[in-house]
């Protein structure tokens, strides 16, 4: 029984060539053939670093006519490499279904792991990162970014997109509406590339950074926002609110909220925010 072949997912520079790592340049230099997205500009990046070897174009619109020929060739012993344009495969690019499908023909699909948009502009943001959703690409149509941007809205997680140049200020203004101007968010534009801004601030800031220079709205972006607030439980016992109300008559709300919680045992902040709502509908009456 013949050995077969491997498919090695190789992550390849997003701007600034010297990312290469030496893994991924020793895996490409070996392969039989490099399955690439655009094989001019494959071919380009390939030639810069001094590698001859053959590519072989796999997009999202032959990819799924591709997969039997290449698994031919991965069970004949040949090893292939899969890059994208920029950063690593499967990422908002194509390569699933051959990876997919290698994997269920027994073949050995190998990580080469390296450049990604994605967590370079997590790495920088200052947004959390212990938990993140990464959208990809929102759509081109405005209703359906705006449905998808308002099933996010309570998201409590640190929300990542794509964006290119020609709709990064429709989506940021979305978000605003959407999402509130003051929800904090980062724009990360051109990463390690030579114009490359990391900017943070509100949505209402961003969006007005995005308009002072238009320059700001140039090349490819990755926005970042913060997740949703929590909410803040309010809810306390009828006589958790009879005792602070009865205390708030004779003293400021913050040390109300505390005798309150150590009287009836609710939580301080719920008291304290439970306090301004009620305060704030006998100011009104």
């Amino acid at each position: 029984m013949e050995k077969l072949g491997q498919l090695y997912v190789v992550a390849t520079p997003i701007g600034n060539r010297a990312d290469i790592t030496e893994r991924a340049l020793q895996v490409l230099k070996s392969v039989a053939c490099v399955l690439a997205e655009d094989t001019r500009h494959s071919g380009s990046l390939l030639r810069s670093l001094g590698i001859a070897t053959p590519l072989q174009s796999l997009h999202e619109h032959n990819e799924q006519a591709q997969i039997e020929p290449l698994l031919a060739r991965l069970r004949t012993g040949d090893d292939l490499a899969l890059i994208s344009d920029a950063g690593t495969p499967l990422i908002s690019d194509p390569g699933f279904r051959i990876v997919q499908a290698a994997r269920a023909a027994g073949v050995t699909v190998v990580p080469v792991p390296g450049p990604s948009a994605l967590i370079a502009a997590l790495s920088v943001a200052g947004l959390p990162t212990d938990r993140f959703v990464f959208e990809g690409f929102l759509s081109a149509k405005s209703m359906a970014r705006r449905a998808r941007l308002q099933a996010l809205a309570d998201e409590p997680r640190t929300l990542v997109f794509y964006e290119s140049s020609h709709r990064i200020q429709e989506t940021l203004a979305d978000l605003a509406e959407l999402f509130g101007t003051e929800r904090e968010a980062v724009i990360a534009r051109e990463l390690t590339k030579a114009f490359e801004q990391v900017q943070g601030g509100s949505l209402a800031e961003l969006n007005a950074w995005l308009a002072a220079d238009s320059n700001h709205v140039r090349g490819e972006f990755v926005v970042l926002v913060a997740g949703a607030p929590a909410p803040v439980e309010t809810d306390i016992s009828a006589e958790a609110g009879r005792v602070l109300k009865l205390l708030l008559k004779e003293m400021p709300v913050k040390q109300a909220a505390a005798m309150a919680a150590e009287i009836t045992g609710a939580r301080k902040n719920a008291l304290y925010q439970f306090a301004l709502a009620w305060l704030g509908t006998q100011e009104k009456e």
